[in-house]
């Protein structure tokens, strides 16, 4: 049966013109309602990319930021062991390689992240796209050249 209006479908496999253009024009607007909710599944994910790559990024600010805050206090301890004698420092010191360290590998992820996600172009939506229509226009090729054939009288 019809969906639409409960008549049982013809069992021929004739169709008016009418219900080809009715089912190739709903077939058509299938197909692009199907591409933008890829384009758009397509380009949310490299924004989640984006927001992955801007956070690890914010982890690796505040990383600097506590290896310069280290930097700065093994330099006062430093100039106050220079003075005293005292060996306190070298901690300092460590810790500020450490922190810098953990700013590096983290500026480094983030600077992968941002590569994969960037820029939010639905590549996948396209490419996709491309491939329908040259299917659609292949199918052109092949039609008009079954109207040939038939018009010259090669078909059955």
């Amino acid at each position: 049966m019809s969906p639409a209006d409960g008549v049982p479908p013809r069992d021929t496999a004739a169709k008016s013109l009418g219900e080809i253009v009715t089912d190739v024009s709903e077939k058509a607007s299938l197909l692009v309602r199907e591409e933008i909710e890829l384009a758009k599944a397509e380009v949310s994910e490299k924004v989640s990319k984006l927001g992955t790559g801007a956070a690890v990024g914010g982890a690796a600010a505040v990383f600097l930021i506590f290896a310069i805050t280290m930097l700065f206090h093994g330099l006062a301890w430093f100039l106050n062991d220079l003075f005293n004698w005292n060996s306190i420092w070298p901690g300092f010191g460590i810790v500020f390689l450490l922190l810098l360290l953990l700013a590096i590998i983290a500026a480094l992820v983030a600077q992968r992240m941002f590569k994969r996600g960037a820029p939010p172009t639905p590549d996948l939506a396209i490419e996709e796209a491309k491939r329908t229509r040259a299917e659609l226009e292949a199918q052109k090729i092949q039609r008009d050249q079954v109207a040939r054939s038939l018009e010259r009288g090669e078909g059955s």
